[in-house]
């Protein structure tokens, strides 16, 4: 059924401004998204087809083009359809952006590894491909600068404690924090993790600015040097 065909007093936009936002379901709130002039363009079928195939958790983790197909059903893509796809990757890279300013962004005080997950797992959780962070903290375990060093399969010839100690000198750092994920979701060091971490652990000590953790990061849980008694 086509929002035009629903009773006034049932469609979303109505739902929205005189119930609230919080009364309408995740199908409702994806098809206000979805809204475009075409009054033949079924928002409500389209998105209850994602949410069907996708639960809401996992729409960002399609690429961009087989949200288009999945929108348009495999049919050749009007504009509206590539439009509807960059609204929702929009949208969910904004919330993603309010979460971190809710969470203070930068002025957040770290005080343990689940808080360093819980700041990076929705951005690095689900990727398929391995980052590698730092974040550069103050006295009081601030953060200073979260820095994204290096993309790619993690090797100790490609990540030089060079580069991320000249940031922590130029930004005053006291300690850093350092950060990969695992796309396999499986958070355990592997041979190159631990000797990776030793490196930096050397690096530091000579410099004065320690290494307060080295964690690992899956889409469902984390692994940290420090909570292991291996720094």
């Amino acid at each position: 059924m086509k929002i035009k065909d629903l009773p006034w007093y049932d469609q979303p936009g109505f739902k929205l401004t005189k119930k609230g936002v919080h009364t309408l379901t995740d199908v409702e709130l994806l098809s206000i998204i979805f809204w475009s002039n075409d009054k033949n363009d079924n928002v409500l079928e389209i998105s209850n087809k994602i949410l069907k195939k996708h639960k809401l958790n996992n729409i960002e983790k399609l690429g961009y083009n087989e949200l288009v197909n999945l929108i348009c059903n495999k049919k050749k893509a009007k504009y509206s359809d590539f439009m509807k796809a960059m609204k929702l990757f929009s949208l969910i890279e904004l919330s993603k952006r309010y979460n971190r300013l809710m969470n203070k962004g930068h002025k957040l005080i770290i005080k343990n590894a689940k808080d360093v997950y819980d700041l990076l797992v929705d951005r690095y959780g689900t990727l398929k491909q391995e980052y590698f962070i730092c974040l550069y903290l103050d006295t009081k375990n601030k953060i200073i600068k979260e820095e994204r060093v290096f993309k790619g399969t993690l090797n100790s010839s490609l990540v030089h404690p060079r580069e991320v100690f000249k940031t922590a000198i130029k930004e005053s750092a006291n300690s850093i924090i350092l950060v990969h994920n695992h796309p396999s979701g499986d958070c355990n060091p592997s041979v190159e993790d631990e000797r990776i971490t030793l490196e930096f652990q050397k690096a530091g000590e000579i410099l004065g600015i320690k290494i307060l953790d080295h964690i690992i990061i899956g889409k469902e849980g984390y692994y940290s040097w420090k909570e292991e008694n291996k720094i």
